[in-house]
C-alpha cells in the first residue's frame, strides 16, 4: 500500500487545505450563528456564499470517482480529502461532498435512468437542492434492514407509498427536494428475504407526507438539516420513480454504504484530530496544583495513546479503502465493517478525553466539544450498529476454518 499520492492529487489536497483554512474554519461561527437567526430551519447565507466560491474554483464533487462528473478520485485517494473536510463539520457541504447527498448521487449516476438523472441527478452534482434517505423505521429492529414494513404497491403507472420512517437526514432542509426511499415491494413473506425490498424516488413535496418531529440527539436537532421522522400515507409516485427494479434494493444498498462508509470514517479521522489538537492546548494553557493540566494525573497518557489511536485508525481505514480499489468492495467487505467499529469508537474516545481536560467548558456550548460527541456517538449506530458490523467480522474469520459444506 503505498502512501505517495500522484502529484495532481497531492495539489488538489493542498488546495482543499487551504480552502478549508482560508474561507471555512473563518465562517464556521458565522454559519452556526446564521442558523440561529434564520430560525434554525433555513439555509445559512454563508453556506451558498462558501459553495459558489469552491465551485468556481473547481473543488466540487471530489467523491465521485467519474473523471467527467468528478475529480476522478480513487477511494483511497478521496479517504484524504475527506479527513480534511471531517476537521470542520461544515465542510463536507461546501464542496458538496455531504452525506446522504453523496450516497444519493452515487445511487443515481450507477442505477439511475436518464430521466431520473435529469431530473434529480443534475441540481444535486450543481449543489442547487439536497436529499434525504429514508430506510431506519420507528416500529421495528432496523438493525436487520429485512424487517422493514413500509410498502410500495403497483397501482396501475404508480406506485402508492405507506410507513413510517425515522432518522432520515437531511429532510428537515428546505433545500431537500427528493427522497431515496427503501420499501417492501414483494408482499409474500416467502420470498427470499434480500428480494423483496426497492428504492424509489419520492419527490418531498408530495401529498401524504408528514413530518411527524425532527428527531434530536442529547438534544442537537443538528439543524438546519436534521433527521425527521416521517409518515408516508398513500404517496403516489410515477412507476418511473423506480430505481434500478422491484427487489433490487439491498443490491443498490450495498453499493451504496461501502464508499460512504470510508467517507464517513476518514471524516470522523479529521474530527479526531482536531480534537486531539484542542485536548493538547487546552491541557498547555491551564494550570492547576501549580502545574499545566497536561502534566497532571495520566493525561500524559491520554495524549499519548490518543494519537496512537488515531495513527491506527487511519491506517485501517486507508486499507479498507486500498482494497476497494484493488480487489473491490465484497472482498473488502470485512475490513470495511472493522472500520465502521474501531474509527466511531476511537474518535468518540478521544472527544470524551477532550472533554474532560476542558471541565465544565467541555460539555457547554463555549466549545464544540458537545455537539462533536453527538454526532460521533451517533456514528456508532448510523449505518448499521457496532453489533451488527462484529457480527460480520466474526463470521468472515469463522468461514475461514469451516468448508463450505459445514
Amino acid at each position: 500500500m503505498k502512501f505517495e499520492l500522484k502529484s495532481e492529487t497531492a495539489e488538489l489536497l493542498e488546495k482543499v487545505k487551504e480552502f478549508i483554512n482560508k474561507e471555512i474554519l473563518p465562517n464556521e461561527t458565522t454559519y452556526y450563528e446564521q442558523t440561529e437567526a434564520g430560525g434554525r430551519w433555513c439555509v445559512p447565507p454563508i453556506m451558498e456564499d462558501m459553495k459558489a466560491k469552491a465551485k468556481k474554483q473547481g473543488l466540487w464533487n471530489l467523491f465521485l470517482p467519474e473523471s467527467d462528473l468528478g475529480a476522478g478520485l480513487t477511494n483511497f485517494e478521496y479517504a484524504f480529502f475527506a479527513e480534511e473536510m471531517g476537521r470542520v463539520g461544515i465542510a463536507s457541504e461546501v464542496f458538496n461532498c455531504s452525506a446522504p447527498d453523496t450516497g444519493n448521487m452515487e445511487v443515481l449516476v450507477r442505477y439511475g435512468t436518464e430521466p431520473q438523472k435529469d431530473e434529480w441527478l443534475t441540481p444535486l452534482l450543481n449543489g442547487e437542492i439536497r436529499s434525504a434517505f429514508g430506510m431506519t423505521e420507528p416500529g421495528v429492529a432496523s438493525s436487520d434492514a429485512t424487517n422493514m414494513e413500509a410498502t410500495a404497491v403497483l397501482d396501475g403507472d404508480e406506485y402508492i407509498i405507506n410507513g413510517e420512517k425515522w432518522w432520515t437526514s437531511g429532510a428537515g432542509d428546505p433545500r431537500c427536494k427528493i427522497i431515496i426511499f427503501m420499501c417492501v415491494t414483494d408482499q409474500d413473506p416467502e420470498s427470499p428475504r434480500h428480494k423483496r425490498h426497492s428504492m424509489i424516488l419520492v419527490p418531498r413535496d408530495t401529498k401524504g407526507i408528514e413530518t411527524r418531529k425532527m428527531m434530536e440527539v442529547f438534544g442537537w436537532d443538528d439543524a438546519p438539516h436534521g433527521h425527521a421522522h416521517l409518515k408516508f400515507e398513500n404517496v403516489k409516485v410515477p412507476k418511473e420513480n423506480m430505481i434500478l427494479g422491484e427487489g433490487r434494493g439491498f443490491e443498490i444498498a450495498q453499493g451504496r454504504l461501502g464508499p460512504g462508509r470510508i467517507h464517513h470514517c476518514m471524516r470522523a479521522i479529521g474530527l479526531g484530530e482536531r480534537t486531539l489538537e484542542m485536548m493538547c492546548k487546552r491541557g498547555l494553557s491551564r494550570e492547576a496544583f501549580g502545574k499545566p493540566i497536561a502534566q497532571l494525573g495520566g493525561n500524559f497518557d491520554i495524549i499519548a495513546n490518543s494519537r496512537i489511536e488515531l495513527n491506527m485508525a487511519r491506517l485501517l481505514t486507508l486499507q479498507a479503502a486500498h482494497m476497494m480499489d484493488t480487489v473491490g468492495n465484497k472482498v473488502a467487505a470485512s475490513e470495511i465493517a472493522q472500520i465502521k467499529v474501531a474509527v466511531p469508537n476511537i474518535v468518540c474516545d478521544i472527544i470524551d478525553r477532550a472533554i474532560q481536560i476542558h471541565g465544565g467548558a467541555g460539555v457547554s456550548q463555549v466549545f464544540p466539544l458537545a455537539r462533536f460527541y453527538a454526532g460521533m456517538r451517533t456514528l456508532r449506530l448510523a449505518d448499521g450498529p457496532d453489533e451488527v458490523h462484529r457480527r460480520a467480522v466474526a463470521r468472515f474469520e469463522l468461514g475461514k476454518y469451516f468448508s463450505k459444506d459445514e
